[in-house]
C-alpha cells in the first residue's frame, strides 16, 4: 500500500511534507529510530552481545563477531540465534547485553515537539526487552508520550520481522495496518509491515538512499519528518 505522493526532500535526505493524513496509530521502532545512531549506544549494546558469544561459543572475539552478525542475518536478532544453537537462558541474556549507561542518549526538543503533533495511539515496537525500552524512553523524555510498548518478551521471543509479531503486535493494540505508519532504521523489519497494509518509514542517515518498493517515506532522522508532515485535519 502507498501513502500517497511522496513529500519534498530536504538536502536529499528527509522528507518535507509527507502526506499521512489516513495514519490513525504510530508504530516506532526504538534503538536508532528514536534517537540518532551517531549517538553509538547501540555499540556498545553489541560490545555486551559480541562479549557473550565469545563467552558462550568459546570462539574469538573475531570470530565470535562473525557468528553474531550471521545469527542477526538468520534469525533477525542475536538472541534467536544463540537460542537456537546453545542452551542459553534469554531473560538472563537480554538483562546483561542491555546494562550499559545511557550517557550517551540525550533528549531531542524536536523530536518531542513532532510527536506531540500526533492524535491517535502512539507505541514502541522493539526487539528489544521492556525494561531496556522503558529505560531508553525514560531517558530521552518521551514516556508521557507513548501510549503502549510491545517488546520481545511481548513477542515471546521471536523477533522482528516476522509476521506473527506484527500481527501479534497490532492485535494486542487494535492497530488498523491500513491506518498506521511504522518507523524503524532497518529495511526488512519494513517489509512485512508494508505487506499488511502499514504506511511504512525508513529513519536513517542512509533512508535517501534506498529505492525498496516496501519503503514508502524516508526520514534522515523524525524530528524534521514528523513537525512538517501532513496530518489528519490539515488541509
Amino acid at each position: 500500500m502507498s501513502a500517497g505522493p511522496v513529500g519534498i526532500r530536504e538536502a536529499g535526505a528527509t522528507e518535507i511534507g509527507a502526506d499521512l493524513r489516513h495514519i490513525r496509530s504510530w508504530v516506532f521502532d526504538l534503538d536508532d529510530t528514536l534517537y540518532p545512531p551517531e549517538s553509538q549506544f547501540m555499540g556498545l549494546i553489541q560490545q555486551r552481545i559480541n562479549d557473550y558469544v565469545v563467552r558462550t561459543s568459546g570462539l574469538p572475539a573475531d570470530e565470535a563477531m562473525v557468528v553474531q552478525k550471521s545469527y542477526l542475518h538468520e534469525y533477525g536478532t542475536s538472541l534467536a540465534g544463540l537460542m537456537a544453537h546453545y542452551r542459553i537462558d534469554p531473560h538472563d541474556f537480554l538483562a546483561e547485553v542491555h546494562d550499559v549507561p545511557l550517557d550517551v542518549l540525550t533528549p531531542d526538543p524536536g523530536l518531542r515537539a513532532g510527536l506531540e503533533r500526533l492524535d491517535g495511539p502512539r507505541i514502541v515496537f522493539t526487539n528489544g526487552s521492556k525494561a531496556h525500552a522503558r529505560r531508553v524512553i525514560e531517558r530521552l523524555e518521551l514516556t508521557d508520550l507513548f501510549d503502549g510498548l510491545f517488546s520481545l518478551e511481548d513477542a515471546d521471543l521471536i523477533p522482528k520481522p516476522d509476521p506473527r509479531t506484527f500481527a501479534r503486535m497490532t492485535e494486542q493494540f487494535g492497530v488498523a495496518p491500513e491506518s498506521a505508519a511504522f518507523f524503524e532504521d532497518t529495511v526488512r523489519n519494513l517489509e512485512p509491515a508494508h505487506a499488511i497494509g502499514m504506511t511504512t518509514v525508513l529513519v536513517g542517515t542512509r533512508a535517501h538512499e534506498s529505492d525498496i518498493p516496501f519503503v514508502d517515506h524516508r526520514a534522515a532522522t523524525l524530528g524534521p519528518f514528523l513537525a512538517t508532515a501532513r496530518l489528519p485535519g490539515d488541509a
